[in-house]
């Protein structure tokens, strides 16, 4: 430290008003101290005049440097939610409903081209932190040259191909960002120019000597760097392997630090580098470690000469005008494709949040692995230009997989194979075997053209055996005295169908359907039998009509949103057993609403119909309400209080309300009741709106991992006095 004295103590013998620098090192999580630091240099008034800054030193540094005050980066950083920046989740409602409908059933998903399965370079492809950054960083948007931003910056990022410490002080701040912060394994190497960029912590964490050439008198540099570890510390292979990758930068900072004139050295040594949740904790800590200097802090402010000087808080544009859209880097997808997904219109004004959300949409098919973008102002007016580089994603083939369990289906494990580009560009072919107690499979084939048609194949075989109401497969009441028979389930469905999205959020789609449905039991064999009683055994031949609104947060445990699904199914023809066949036609529609109260509790309400018009007399067609699940198939619904496929009839109605506490992060209590009316013609005798003639209730815990929710749930129904138990493990398939 005694050449930081020993400058400082020039200093003070010198009338010109010094050049002030603030460095900032890397350290994840733990650089939030930066911004208490920050917070501090501000309400003396110090001038700052030059940063640097790497890896989380290089991202606060910079919106300092962008014009951002101590006090508004807190802020920001508070309102953040870190797992989704950095996990690049997207709001559901940014996803094509083939992906919403075809990918939440999964808990592994590898890439697997020529059939090996490759490991991506990185958890996260950073195109939210690069959103982020942009966002903020907009109003410099036209800066290439960093020495001419608010406050000159530069930051250090690494030549992941040289080796080599590269400063940052030309191009687009943003992307010079994002390298700095790429840190190895968690985030995708960048690609700027010929370089291919990761975290500049690799090489140089603390860039004093750099900031130094800049031509700085004193410089302040703030350390969250970790300190080494002792015996008793070290009890895993990640805490060994942390602490010699901290060999190198724990050495190096024993030069450097005394190169700075005040070193501000927080404690977050019960913090680590992804203590995100714990950032206003560090934030204080920056803060404490930069009053301990006060006085130190306090001579550099009585050298400079602007003895009232105060950061001004900087504003972004509430909005945004986007007039033209250049879009480069595609190959496979089309340039409609792209427009589709971005969901966006020449002139069309956006706030900034809907702004976010188009390029998310974009990004959430997962078909790019980037979209490096930037908004060119137009001469003489307000309006922007949309210009950007995507890369596709070169991975095509994936396999996934998944584990379930609840009361009807029993165990199962699904495997799944996808391809994307198996016929066309956009296109996805996605194939499930699912093995267990009920062994099934799905196929589903799409041609996505965005706002244009688009073309689906869809094919499933499915099955089930459980003790349930005759009246599923029997209509001869001589038979139907029976309480409950044992019946296997079984269903072979194929569908093809046009889909178009309109007003960007609805999905309708409109096609034929081959239906083969076979319902056997041995419940009713008498001993000289050999073969199952047979009570379906036909193929049905309709058109149907599908309309889909879904802006739900989550699918299981949505906390907000929107939910809108109607079918219309005309049945015209069928063969084989049900010989009376005459044409009928099911109409039924499924609605909801998610709202919260609070952070913690979510409130859903949710309401199901349908009816038969027409024939009655194929009752395999009937509504079935009983039991707790989802993705039913047919006309099969839940009913708390009821066991599975308890309530039979040609028409219904009926609500859910649930409650949704979330107790701690993702541990929830839920409470629910449904009411219903369920009979055959229903709605032609007027009861649908009378008084319930079903209630049920439910109290449960649900749990979300990464296979799933994992829940328990006690219900019962007053009508009939009996409780049920209800489990499941694992997404819905």
């Amino acid at each position: 430290m005694f050449f930081g004295l020993q400058s400082f103590t020039l200093l003070a013998q010198d009338k010109n008003e010094p050049k002030v620098g603030l460095v900032l090192s890397g350290g994840g999580a733990k650089g939030f101290a930066h911004i208490g630091a920050l917070k501090v240099i501000d309400s003396l008034g110090i001038k700052i005049d030059y940063v640097a800054g790497t890896s989380m030193g290089a991202i606060i540094g910079s919106l300092y440097a962008t014009g951002y005050t101590g006090k508004q980066l807190e802020e920001m950083f508070e309102q953040q939610d870190f797992d989704e920046l950095i996990n690049d989740k997207f709001p559901r409602s940014s996803k094509p409903f083939y992906e919403r409908e075809n990918v939440e059933k999964y808990a592994v998903s590898l890439p697997f081209d020529g059939f090996k399965i490759n490991l991506p370079s990185g958890l996260s492809r950073g195109q939210n932190v690069y959103n982020l950054l942009y966002q903020l960083m907009l109003p410099v948007n036209d800066v290439r040259d960093f020495d001419e931003l608010p406050i000159p910056f530069f930051c250090i990022a690494t030549d992941i191909e040289t080796g080599e410490s590269v400063v940052m002080e030309k191009g687009r701040l943003p992307e010079a960002v994002a390298a700095s912060g790429a840190l190895p394994s968690l985030f995708q190497p960048v690609v700027i120019g010929d370089r291919i960029l990761i975290d500049g912590g690799v090489t140089n964490n603390f860039p004093v000597e750099e900031l130094r050439a800049k031509g700085m008198d004193v410089i302040i540099g703030v350390d969250v760097q970790d300190g080494l570890k002792d015996r008793e510390s070290l009890n895993s292979a990640p805490d060994i392997l942390l602490q010699i990758n901290n060999f190198r930068t724990i050495n190096a900072m024993k030069n450097k630090a005394p190169l700075t004139d005040i070193y501000i050295k927080p404690d977050i040594e019960n913090f680590s580098v992804i203590s995100f949740s714990e950032g206003h904790d560090i934030i204080a800590s920056g803060e404490a470690a930069a009053r301990v200097n006060i006085s130190q802090l306090l001579k550099i402010k009585d050298k400079q000469i602007d003895k009232n000087y105060t950061r001004s808080q900087l504003k972004q544009p509430d909005s945004l005008i986007i007039n033209n859209i250049n879009v480069t880097g595609n190959d496979r997808y089309t340039r409609s494709y792209i427009l589709g997904k971005l969901r966006l219109k020449g002139g069309e004004k956006l706030c900034q949040d809907d702004f976010k959300e188009n390029i998310n949409n974009l990004i959430a098919t997962n078909n790019f692995d980037t979209f490096r973008y930037r908004l060119v102002p137009i001469e003489n007016s307000e309006e922007y230009s949309l210009t950007g580089t995507i890369t596709e994603s070169k991975a095509s083939t994936f396999l996934r997989f998944g584990l379930h369990y609840d009361g009807l289906y029993k165990s199962a494990l699904i495997a799944n194979l996808t391809k994307k580009g198996l016929l066309f560009n956009n296109d996805v072919a996605s194939l499930d075997v699912v093995l267990g107690d009920n062994s099934r499979y799905n196929f589903d084939y799409f041609i996505d053209k965005g706002f244009y048609i688009s073309i689906g194949l869809k094919s499933r075989y499915n099955k089930f055996e459980r003790n349930i109401n005759p009246f599923v497969a029997i209509s001869d009441t001589l038979l139907a005295g029976l309480n409950k028979i044992s019946i296997e389930y079984q269903d072979f469905t194929n569908q093809l169908y046009l889909q178009t999205i309109f007003r960007k959020d609805f999905a309708l789609r409109a096609g034929v359907e081959h239906k083969r449905l076979k319902i056997t039991s041995e419940t009713l064999l008498s001993e000289d039998q050999n073969d199952d009683i047979v009570f379906e055994n036909t193929d049905y031949f309709s058109l149907f009509g599908n309309l889909k609104f879904d802006s739900y947060s989550d699918s299981n445990f949505a906390k907000r949103g929107f939910y809108f699904n109607g079918d219309f199914h005309l049945y015209l023809n069928a063969s084989g057993f049900n010989e009376d066949f005459e044409e009928f036609s099911i109409a039924k529609a499924d609605i909801g609403y998610a709202f919260s109260l609070s952070d913690k509790m979510a409130v859903r309400i949710e309401s199901r119909g349908g009816f038969t018009v027409g024939d009655k007399s194929t009752t395999s067609l009937n509504f079935a309400l009983g039991g707790y699940g989802k993705n039913f198939i047919n006309n099969i619904y839940s009913f708390y209080g009821y066991d599975y496929v308890d309530v039979i009839a040609n028409s219904f109605v009926k609500t859910n309300l649930t409650l949704d506490y979330e107790i701690f992060k993702k541990h929830h209590i839920i409470l629910a009741a449904n009411i219903a009316n369920v009979e055959d013609e229903l709605f032609e005798t007027g009861n649908w709106f009378s008084s319930p003639d079903y209630t049920g209730y439910a109290l449960g815990y649900s749990l979300e991992t990464f296979l799933g929710p994992i829940e328990g749930k006690y219900s019962y129904s007053p009508d009939t006095g009996n409780s049920y138990w209800y489990f499941n493990l694992g997404f819905w398939f």
